[in-house]
């Protein structure tokens, strides 16, 4: 079995999301809370809210956990599967996500997150596909409009290649 083309190596990862990290620091509404939505945000978030330490900012955690496509390449119906608490109520909240595809969890997490009293949302994507029939655009990304169905740095297909270092492409 061969491992998925690469797409994105991990050092060019590492370069834009220090980039992004250097914008994110400096925002009037400066985020307080990061909210990743699990499970495909995780390392994108790890790593995320490390950099925004060094950077001096020192993010609180509040998880969020959606699920849409189950052991598919399409997205199916969304399950909130955990919702924000009231932890984020009065806070500015960086919504993290690995994929914004057709934008469904991401119009899903930012409406959980203003119901549960959130000051501000901002959201943050790995990667954003810029679908002319997306319902959400993410704020910032690190790339965009990627055709490719998509795994790695925690990114899947039906559970398999998350742990890559990057982030690839998987053929049909």
């Amino acid at each position: 079995m061969s491992l998925p083309a690469v797409l994105y190596p991990a050092d060019d990862i590492a370069a834009r999301l220090r980039a992004l990290v250097k914008k994110l620091a400096v925002l009037p509404d400066r985020p307080q809370v990061a909210a990743p939505v699990l499970v495909g945000a995780f390392v994108f978030a790890a790593d995320l809210v490390r950099a925004m330490a060094e950077e001096g900012v020192h993010l609180e955690t509040e998880m969020i956990w959606l699920r849409s496509y189950g052991n598919a390449r399409v997205g199916s119906a969304l399950s909130v599967l955990a919702a924000p608490s009231d932890h984020v109520k009065g806070k500015h909240v960086l919504l993290v996500d690995g994929v914004l595809d057709k934008g469904h969890t991401i119009a899903r997490s930012t409406k959980l997150l203003i119901e549960a009293g959130a000051a501000s949302v901002k959201t943050v994507v790995a990667v954003d596909k810029l679908h002319d029939d997306a319902v959400a655009r993410a704020d910032y990304a690190l790339y965009t409009g990627v055709k490719d169905f998509i795994v790695g740095y925690g990114m899947d297909d039906a559970g398999k290649y998350r742990a890559l270092p990057y982030i690839g492409k998987v053929e049909a």
